[in-house]
């Protein structure tokens, strides 16, 4: 497993936690800590996982406004814990960070899914981030 992917499954986690356990934004810092020390001690890349959950909260309301509107049959609190987390990270990395490519943020998105999530769920984040991918500015693509 790649270091990048590791980070996105650490950071998925722990904003998987924070959302199960009622969503209390100073609790993270410390299940981010828990998350590195029970699930990979010797991972080296902190930095990466602590900007993509800040990144998320940063622009939670955002990032939660695209879900609500690309995932249209489902409202937003119906929506899995696992596979709306995956979904804030991936629109998250899609449409707000520049260092991540597009397809890059996708992929990862859909093996976080397909490994964490329901039967269902790959194709579900494929299909919203897709769309949401599809709808953005040829300006703001990234390749």
């Amino acid at each position: 497993m790649s270091n990048r992917h590791l980070a996105r499954t650490i950071a998925m986690q722990a904003l998987f936690l924070w959302d199960f356990n009622g969503k209390n934004s100073a609790d993270v810092d410390k299940i981010t800590k828990e998350m590195f020390a029970n699930f990979a001690p010797e991972f080296n890349d902190h930095g990466f996982v602590e900007k993509a959950i800040k990144g998320t909260f940063k622009r939670l309301k955002e990032i939660d406004t695209y879900i609500t509107k690309y995932a249209t049959e489902w409202p937003l609190e119906q929506i899995t814990i696992v596979d709306r987390n995956i979904l804030r990270i991936g629109v998250y990395e899609l449409i707000f960070n520049d260092d991540i490519p597009s397809r890059v943020a996708i992929n990862e998105a859909i093996e976080i899914a397909k490994t964490f999530g329901s039967e269902a769920s790959g194709k579900f984040i494929n299909g919203v981030l897709g769309a949401i991918y599809k709808d953005m500015d040829n300006k703001n693509k990234k390749e």
